[in-house]
Order: C-alpha cells, then structure tokens, then sequence
C-alpha cells in the first residue's frame, strides 16, 4: 500500500527530519511540501537551508515548494499531512485542511491537551486515537488531528508506561535539554556556551499535563487523566541533540531497582509499526551508572528509541535516567509514527 503525504512547514528544522525519514519510507510517498509564502514558488534545495547529516533526497530537492493553504496541495491527491509548523501558525492554518477532509498528524504544540484530540504515543496509548470519531461529531469536519507531545515528554512517558504497574503516584523530573530542542534559531551561542538555562517557557506545564493525559484511560468518549502527581523543572543545556532526563518516581509497592530496569527492559509498546524499534526502552544496569549520555546514546535504534539507567534506590522512592533524540523521536520521528498508526487504523 502506497499512500501519498505532505509536509506543512517544511523548510524549517523539524520539517526536514520529516524529509529524511520519510526517505524509502515503506508506505509513504512524498507528494508535497509547503512554507511561507516567500518560498513558494521556488524548488526546494532553493528554499530550504538544509542542515540535517544526510543529504537531500534528490527527488525532494527539485520538488516546488508550495504555499501552506489547502488550495496550495490541491493537485497533489494528498492521503495524509504531517504538520512541523509553529503552534501560533499551525493553530489558525491547521483547521483549514481538516475542515477540508485532511488527515493531519501534527508535531505543533497547539490542541494537545483539547478533551477531543487524540495526544499519542502509538507504543504506549494507541487506543486513544478513536477520539477522533468524537473529534469529527464535536467539529463538524471529515477531517482527522492527532497530536504527538512534546519532546520532552516523549523521553519520559515511555519509561513511565513501563513501571505503572508498581503503581505510580508521583514523579519528579529535571531535564537537560539540548538546544535544537529551540530550533536552530532560538538559542544564540552567546547564551548557552559555557552556560544553561534554567527555564524553557511552556516546557514543564507541557510535561506535567501531556504526560497524564497519555497514560490515561480512554472510555470511548473521553480521556481521563493518569492519577500520578506530576512536577517538572526544564533546563536548557549547550549539547546539540538529546534530551537528559533524571526522574524521580514514587509508587504505591516497594519495587526495586532490578524490578525497575527489567520492567522497562521488556516492555512491550502496544503498536508495532515500520518505525518501532525493536525494542522501545534499552536500559543499561548497575555497571554502568554514567549512561545514556546524549553523544553516546542518542542514536539508538536510529534516533526512535528510548534510553534508562542509574535505576537507584532513594529516601522518596526510586530514581533513573532517560534520554531520546529530541528531533527524530521526540519531534518528526513521533509525527511519523502517528501516520502508520493513523493508517493501520484505517484513517486514511
């Protein structure tokens, strides 16, 4: 099965992880990318200033940027968008394209936590994407808008997912974040070398809901929000890709460091999809206290998986880390995984 997508937003950062893992992708075919109105007209290689580590695809390079209107891909016979762009911009554009019957699985912060879009992860709650039959009842279109959450987030929530059955009550979480979390304009050398930030505006909010609501129960007609007290305190950190995450977890059992490393250890996501890692979670053991570390770990499993250690016993419950690629899983990577399950599920 071939089924033909775009790209809204696709010049910037995230956009282009969207082309390069859409590049022989299995099911998906490349149809058309969109931006500002300043590149539309022109061929991609000419709009975009490309700086991810492989090169542009030689199809997409000489593609024409298009502007990001549902007129502007009209002749594109478009299954499926994945949407990289801006919440500020994605919030007024993005309902034009469902209003239009588009699929869209948007990586844009807007929406997240509404009470009629699915917010998924598709190894962990990939049932949550009926809410889309509520969407279309509550809005009125043919349309269909799932979020992922934020980066951040998807580095900690799959880990979680994996020791709920200790019954988790409480988590704590610092993050050291890596700067093209900010996009590649949004911290100035100046400010993070030799240096961190101790605040990422609208970045613990997000962690603290999205997490609840992604480990929550879905009844079919709503989404009831995971009982764990959540707190987080983000960091900006002058490493370029991979998100650090030290968590701190309380639990209604006692279990124990090994407990905890073997549950995340074999835990099995809910949906295998082309780009699932084989498996979602590698945790190093006792041995190896000092990992994951982004340079060394970041790129497991092609950038999709998870990575824990330092799984040790505290005075308030249990402590490790955890780490993702912040724009390959924890950004395009996540959208892409939507979009299989979107198909799977047949939404498009």
């Amino acid at each position: 099965m071939s089924v033909r997508v775009g790209i809204l937003g696709a010049t910037g950062a995230v956009g282009q992880r969207f082309i390069q893992l859409l590049d022989d992708h299995p099911t998906f075919d490349l149809a058309a990318v969109t931006a500002s109105a300043d590149s539309a007209g022109k061929t991609y290689r000419e709009a975009a200033k490309w700086r991810v580590d492989t090169p542009i695809p030689d199809d997409v390079a000489e593609m024409e940027v298009t502007e990001t209107t549902p007129a502007g891909i009209a002749d594109a016979d478009v299954d499926l968008l994945f949407s990289s762009l801006p919440s500020g911009v994605a919030s007024e554009v993005e309902p034009a394209f469902l209003e239009e019957g588009y699929v869209v699985s948007s990586n844009s912060s807007n929406d997240r936590m509404a009470a009629d879009v699915p917010l998924t992860i598709p190894e962990i709650n990939p049932g949550h994407l009926d809410l889309i039959e509520v969407q279309r009842d509550e809005r009125g279109w043919d349309g269909a808008l799932v979020k992922n959450p934020n980066c951040s987030t998807i580095t900690m929530v799959p880990t979680l997912a994996a020791i709920d059955e200790f019954g988790l009550e409480s988590v704590r979480v610092s993050t050291l974040q890596a700067v093209s979390g900010a996009g590649y304009s949004g911290v100035t050398s100046m400010e993070i070398i030799d240096n961190a930030i101790p605040h990422i505006g609208g970045e613990e909010e997000k962690m603290e809901t999205e997490s609840r609501k992604l480990l929550g129960e879905f009844d079919g007609a709503e989404v009831h929000l995971h009982g764990a007290d959540v707190a987080a305190s983000c960091n900006r950190i002058p490493t370029l890709d991979g998100h650090l995450e030290n968590v701190f977890a309380e639990f209604a059992e006692d279990p124990s460091p090994a407990d905890l490393r073997e549950a995340m250890r074999s835990f099995e996501g809910a949906a295998a999809l082309p780009s699932s890692p084989d498996q979602l979670i590698k945790v190093f053991g006792e041995d190896e206290p000092e990992r994951p570390q982004p340079r060394l770990d970041r790129t497991y499993a092609g950038g999709m998986g998870i990575v824990a250690g330092g799984v040790q016993a505290t005075n308030a419950g249990m402590k490790y880390n955890c780490l993702a690629h912040n724009t390959i899983r924890g950004a395009a990577g996540a959208s892409l995984l939507n979009g299989e399950l979107l198909v799977e599920e047949g939404y498009v």
